[in-house]
């Protein structure tokens, strides 16, 4: 069917019975049919065909308006993917530049200078990169020593250089170098003292807040310091019952951390394990034991060497003055 370029709803009926239509009557006259009935017979004809051709526009009319409708919907529904596609671009590259400069982005709240900020605590760069990447950091970092050790390198350090660093992605990054570097000296959680571990404690699930760790693992992990110093070790004359608890601690909390992002998941670190602090404490014991076993073997080598060296010395001095004696004689005739 082709298609229309006029409206035919525009379109007049000729006058059919005019001279100018002549030639359009003469076929249809006959013995029976004069120039009216041609003229009419004319004008019925292009009634039908008008009628046909405005059924045609109209139809056409419709097809336009739903292709149309459909070209409008396909334009907006591009325009939306436009959009969302633009946003999520634009939310990447602002969560990038977040990470890169995420100090550029901290919201500091319209307040006054807090109470407590005077006794606040600076802690190692290197600690909180570990927190925040939700990795084992050893507790040292939240003891005196720790702290003065991290407040002397940022009142005294003026280092910006940077160092590079694999990312969970596998790509490279730059990062400042003071939080690469972990503390000389770093006393591992099981070779803390008790009264070091108690003062380390509440200063680094202060810093798990800071941090913005969640509410339900900084309970846990709270309840879990919590129930080591309640535990009767922790209160006991044996110390190998306090280092017990303390290697415990260290072995669960790494281990913890490290199966926080696996598919498996971590668990509910605040329920002690007692099976565990039991083998961990015969540990301690034995290898006290074999410690002391071969410190009394070597001392009872040691002696026995120094009585064996004695021994030789002194039966030394007795073959010379054997001698001596034996000789004598010959050496004084006179007597």
């Amino acid at each position: 069917m082709n298609k229309l370029i006029s409206d035919p709803n525009l379109d007049q009926c000729p006058d059919f019975a005019s001279a100018e239509f002549q030639g359009s009557r003469a076929p249809l006259l006959s013995p029976t049919s004069d120039d009216t009935q041609a003229a009419a017979t004319l004008r019925t004809i292009w009634t039908a065909t008008n009628t046909t051709l405005r059924a045609q526009w109209q139809l056409q009319l419709d097809a336009e308006a739903l292709e149309a409708a459909e070209q409008q919907c396909l334009c907006a529904e591009a325009e939306t993917q436009r959009l969302a596609a633009q946003a999520l671009q634009d939310a990447t590259a602002a969560e990038e530049d977040q990470k890169k400069n995420r100090i550029h982005h901290i919201p500091i709240p319209d307040r006054p200078r807090p109470k407590r900020a005077a006794e606040s605590f600076i802690v190692s760069d290197f600690a909180l990169c570990k927190l925040d990447k939700a990795l084992f950091v050893e507790l040292y970092y939240w003891t005196n020593k720790g702290l003065a050790d991290a407040r002397l390198n940022f009142l005294t350090t003026n280092d910006d250089s940077m160092v590079p660093t694999a990312a969970a992605d596998g790509t490279t990054s730059w990062i400042a170098a003071s939080v690469a570097r972990p503390a000389a000296g770093v006393i591992a959680d099981r070779l803390l003292s008790p009264l070091d571990f108690s003062r380390a404690v509440p200063r680094f699930i202060a810093s798990l807040e800071q941090r913005g760790w969640d509410n339900t693992c900084v309970v846990m992990l709270a309840n879990f310091f919590g129930a080591l110093m309640l535990h009767n070790y922790w209160t006991s004359d044996n110390v190998l019952e306090q280092r017990a608890l303390l290697a415990y601690e260290e072995d669960q909390r790494r281990a913890w951390h490290q199966a926080i992002p696996l598919p498996s998941g971590a668990w509910n670190i605040s329920i002690l394990d007692d099976a565990e602090i039991s083998r961990t404490f015969d540990s301690l014991y034995h290898g006290e034991r074999e410690r002391a076993d071969r410190e009394f073997e070597f001392k009872v080598r040691k002696s026995i060497n120094v009585i064996n060296s004695l021994a030789n010395c002194l039966f030394s001095i007795m073959a010379r003055l054997h001698l001596h004696i034996v000789r004598l004689p010959y050496l004084h005739p006179a007597f």
